[in-house]
């Protein structure tokens, strides 16, 4: 397949960096191949009048971490080269896969500090070392750090993962740590925004319920052990 068919010119000012407000507002495009007129414009609060009753809606119920980190490699000579981690996994409680960037900086037995001043205890800064590294610049992080204490300091340090082409025109701030969950988060480990959910509102669910519409959550293997609920 040739990947340049996918390949479109985007403006810039058609970038949306901030959520719609309210969510139901989001646009809604509608396919049907079988009627004359195959794409729809709509938005989310159309929703309910496109379903039929007994229809069924699966929802994401996990919640985002602040899972990207930055710091620097530390320990190796006077240079201190700047390292952005973002979490892909949690292996058991200190230990994570990683995509690093940039890779090619870090050795196997390296250490990256993130941060330097902290608010969690006694803890000043939270260093991981590089156990294994991967092709594409994945990396095992094992922090010094376990369990409560190390999600805290994760949570207190780390960005919310935005998408790059929202995270490369505006820095991330406090208000994304409410923007990108969405109403169904419960279980904390997702790593990327499960987009779909964060279009309904609790106006939206109920006009749903009123359509006899199922909306229920589906629980998968998680990616932050022991937790459980996160969906890809």
């Amino acid at each position: 397949m040739r990947t340049d068919l996918f390949e479109f010119a985007l403006p810039e000012d058609r970038i949306a960096l901030r959520p719609v407000s309210p969510r139901d507002a989001a646009r809604l495009l509608v396919v049907r191949p079988s009627a004359a007129t195959k794409l729809k414009d709509r938005t989310m609060r159309d929703l309910p009048g496109l379903l039929r009753a007994g229809d069924a809606l699966v929802v994401n119920d996990s919640r985002v971490i602040p899972a990207k980190l930055h710091g620097r490699r530390i320990g190796r000579g006077d240079r201190e080269p700047a390292v952005a981690a973002t979490l892909l996994e949690r292996l058991d409680g200190s230990r994570w896969n990683a995509l690093v960037k940039p890779g090619k900086r870090l050795a196997i037995g390296d250490v990256v500090r993130f941060g330097s001043e902290g608010r969690v205890c006694f803890l000043d800064q939270l260093d991981a070392t590089v156990e294994a590294k991967g092709e594409g610049g994945e990396v095992t992080l094992a922090f010094a750090f376990h369990g409560a204490v190390l999600d805290q300091a994760l949570a207190e340090r780390g960005d919310m993962p935005l998408p790059p082409y929202i995270a490369g025109r505006r820095r991330v701030d406090e208000r994304d740590r409410t923007d990108y969950q969405t109403m169904f988060a419960r279980a904390e480990g997702s790593v990327a925004a499960p987009t779909a959910g964060l279009h309904f509102t609790e106006s939206l669910v109920q006009a749903l319920a009123a359509r006899r519409v199922a909306l229920s959550a589906a629980a998968v293997p998680a990616l932050t052990p022991p937790h459980s609920g996160c969906m890809r």
